[in-house]
C-alpha cells in the first residue's frame, strides 16, 4: 500500500510527522505525545513546545483544563509563594481577563472588590487572580494551546487492552479506540485516572493504605477524625423507620464494619461535580427534577436540618459575575459517598455509568432542598434563588463536564511521597516543586456506630506546618518497569500525601516539570530516571518554578 507522509512544522521549528499505514489507521509523530486534558497537561504541552520540541496532545475529553476549568474556581492554593512558573501565569491571565469592563456583565467590577487577587507588593506587575469562573478558565487554556502551536487531538480514548506498544520497558506507541496511533520518545500520563501508566505495566495503588506501611498517622480508617466538621455532630437515626432497625437502613448507608483505625482498604474518598451557580434572575437556571428522582434518597439530610443543624450555604464560595464554585458541606452533602469505589479501574462504560449516578444524585440533591415540603422553609425558599449558570457548560445542560475525581490510581514510583515528607518530617533533596495545602481527604464511608448512630469516615484535614517540597521521584515510574513515561497527576504518593499534593495548581506545577523532564531526556537520549537533577532544576529556577522556600 502506498505510503503518505504529512509534515507539519512549528513555529518553534519542532517537526510532527503524520502518516498513514492503512485506511484505517493513522499514525502521529512527535518528540513527546501527553495523554490528557488537564490542566497538567495543557501545561506540559505548552512548555514542550515552548522548549523547543514537538508535542502531541491527546485528549479523551473535549474541554480541557479538567476541574480547573470544570467547576473548580475557587482554588485551593495554601501557600501562593509555592505556585511559580506557568502554573502561575495561567493565574496571571486569569487576573488580565478581569481587568477589563467586557468580563463583568453580571455585576459590577466594584462589587465584586479584589476577593481572591495577589497584590502589587506580592506580584509586582505579574498580578494574579486564583479565583474565577469555569469558562474563563478554559479561554486561558485554548490561547496557550493556540499562542503555542499545539496540536490537540480530542475525545480520542487509549485502547485499555491492546492500545500500548512496549518494548523493553519502552512505550513504542499508544493506540486509541479510533484506531489513531501516536508514536513519541517520551510520553505523559496527565489523566486523574493514570489508563497510560496502568497499561504500560507500572505499579499503582487504590484506596488507603495502613498506616503501618509507610510509618503514617492519617493513612487508613479513621473513625475518629472530624478535621472539616464533615460528620454528624448530633445522634442521626439511619433506619427507614425511625428505631426500627428491621426497616432497613435509608439509602447510601453502608452495612457492616468500617474497619479498625489505622488499617488499609481499597476504598477512595467521595467525588461530586464542583457546581457553578448563579443567583442572578437573567442568568440562572433551575434546578432540574433528574429521571429516577426518588425523595427517599435524602431523608437523611432532613434528619440533620432537624438537630438544628443550619450551614447549608456555607460552601457557596463566590466567583465573580454572582456565581459560585459550590463544593461539599456537612454531613450530607454533594459528595456521593461509597458511590465510586469501581471507577479508578473501571471500563469506560461503567466509568460513564458511575458519572450519571453522580450526576443524578447531586441534581436530585439541588431539586429535594428547593422544592420538598419536609425541608425547612428558610433554606427551601432561599435555595430557589439560586439555579445552574446559564452562561456556564453552555453545551452540557449547565452541568460541569468533569466530575471531581479526588483519588484514583497512584503510582508507586522511584520515590514515594507520604505524610511525613508534607509535614516536614523528613526532607526532600530533589524537588521539582512545592505543594502547601493541608492533607485533605473527604470522606470514604457511611455506616452505623456501635450505638446505632449514622457516621461518616474518611475526612482528615491536617495542615503542614510550612510549604514543602514534592520529589523528583514522584512523576517517576520505576525504572525497571518503565524508562520513558512521566506521571504528573497519579503522582507516587501515599493516600494521605495525595490528599495534599493533589491540588490544581500543584498538578500544573509537575505537569511543567514533567515537561522539561522529558525534554532533558530526549537531548540526552537517556531514560527519564536517568535526567540529571541538577541540570533539570537549574532549568527550573530559570523557568521560576519554586522548589524550596526559605522558613
Amino acid at each position: 500500500m502506498k505510503r503518505t507522509i504529512f509534515t507539519l512544522i512549528l513555529s518553534v521549528g519542532a517537526v510532527i510527522a503524520t502518516y498513514a499505514i492503512s485506511p484505517e489507521k493513522e499514525v502521529h509523530q512527535a518528540d513527546v505525545v501527553i495523554y490528557g486534558g488537564t490542566s497538567a497537561a495543557v501545561i506540559a504541552a505548552v512548555e514542550v513546545s515552548q522548549s523547543g520540541k514537538s508535542v502531541l496532545m491527546v485528549s479523551p475529553d473535549q474541554h480541557l483544563g479538567g476541574l480547573s476549568s470544570g467547576g473548580l474556581g475557587f482554588t485551593d492554593t495554601g501557600n501562593k509563594k509555592t505556585i511559580g512558573g506557568l502554573a502561575r501565569d495561567f493565574y496571571h491571565r486569569v487576573y488580565q481577563h478581569y481587568q477589563t469592563a467586557e468580563a463583568w456583565p453580571w455585576q459590577e467590577r466594584s462589587e465584586y472588590g479584589n476577593k481572591g487577587q495577589g497584590t502589587p507588593a506580592i506580584d509586582g506587575e505579574n498580578r494574579t487572580m486564583w479565583i474565577f469562573e469555569p469558562h474563563v478558565a478554559e479561554e486561558v487554556f485554548e490561547d496557550l494551546i493556540k499562542e503555542n502551536n499545539i496540536q490537540v487531538f480530542r475525545d480520542e480514548w487509549l485502547d485499555r487492552e491492546k492500545g500500548v506498544k512496549l518494548k523493553k520497558g519502552v512505550i513504542k506507541s499508544i493506540t486509541m479506540l479510533s484506531g489513531k496511533v501516536f508514536e513519541a520518545e517520551v510520553f505523559i500520563d496527565a489523566t486523574y485516572e493514570g489508563d497510560l501508566m496502568a497499561l504500560a505495566g507500572v505499579s499503582y495503588h487504590v484506596g488507603r493504605e495502613s498506616n503501618d506501611t509507610y510509618g503514617e498517622t492519617w493513612n487508613g480508617v479513621q473513625k475518629d477524625a472530624h478535621h472539616h466538621g464533615h460528620y454528624f455532630k448530633s445522634p442521626v437515626d439511619p433506619y427507614l423507620i425511625k428505631g426500627d432497625a428491621n426497616s432497613g437502613l435509608l439509602p447510601y448507608i453502608q452495612k457492616g464494619y468500617p474497619g479498625e483505625n489505622g488499617n488499609g482498604d481499597h476504598k477512595i474518598q467521595a467525588y461530586c461535580f464542583r457546581l457553578c451557580m448563579s443567583n442572578h434572575p437573567d442568568n440562572r437556571v433551575p434546578f432540574p427534577k433528574p429521571k429516577n428522582y426518588d425523595p427517599t434518597d435524602y431523608v437523611l439530610l432532613v434528619r440533620v436540618f432537624e438537630t438544628g443543624w443550619d450551614e447549608w450555604f456555607d460552601k457557596f464560595d463566590v466567583i465573580p459575575n454572582r456565581k459560585t464554585d459550590t463544593n461539599n458541606h456537612g454531613p450530607f452533602s454533594s459528595d456521593f459517598i461509597g458511590g465510586n469505589y469501581t471507577y479508578p479501574e473501571a471500563s469506560y462504560e461503567e466509568r460513564n455509568q458511575i458519572i450519571e449516578v453522580h450526576k443524578q444524585y447531586q441534581q436530585g440533591l439541588l431539586y429535594y432542598v428547593s422544592h420538598d415540603p419536609q425541608v425547612p422553609l428558610e433554606v427551601r425558599e432561599k435555595m430557589q434563588s439560586w439555579g445552574l449558570a446559564k452562561d456556564e457548560f453552555t453545551d452540557n445542560g449547565n452541568w460541569p463536564h468533569q466530575l471531581y475525581i479526588r483519588e484514583a490510581r497512584r503510582m508507586i514510583g522511584e520515590e514515594v511521597m507520604t505524610e511525613l515528607e508534607v509535614m516536614g518530617e523528613k526532607p526532600v533533596h530533589n524537588s521539582i516543586g512545592m505543594g502547601s495545602y493541608s492533607i485533605d481527604s473527604h470522606n470514604v464511608q457511611r455506616y452505623v456506630t456501635e450505638e446505632g448512630y449514622v457516621q461518616n469516615e474518611g475526612d482528615i484535614g491536617v495542615h503542614p506546618h510550612d510549604p514543602y517540597s514534592i520529589s523528583f521521584g514522584a512523576i517517576l515510574p520505576k525504572k525497571k518497569e518503565c524508562e520513558n513515561l512521566l506521571v504528573p497527576v497519579c503522582v507516587s504518593a501515599s493516600h494521605s500525601a495525595f490528599g495534599s499534593v493533589r491540588m490544581e495548581p500543584v498538578f500544573m506545577i509537575l505537569g511543567q516539570s514533567a515537561a522539561v523532564t522529558a525534554v532533558l531526556a530526549i537531548d540526552s537520549g537517556i531514560p527519564v530516571q536517568e535526567v540529571d537533577y541538577d541540570t533539570l532544576s537549574k532549568i527550573l529556577v530559570e523557568k521560576e518554578v519554586v522548589l524550596y522556600l526559605e522558613k
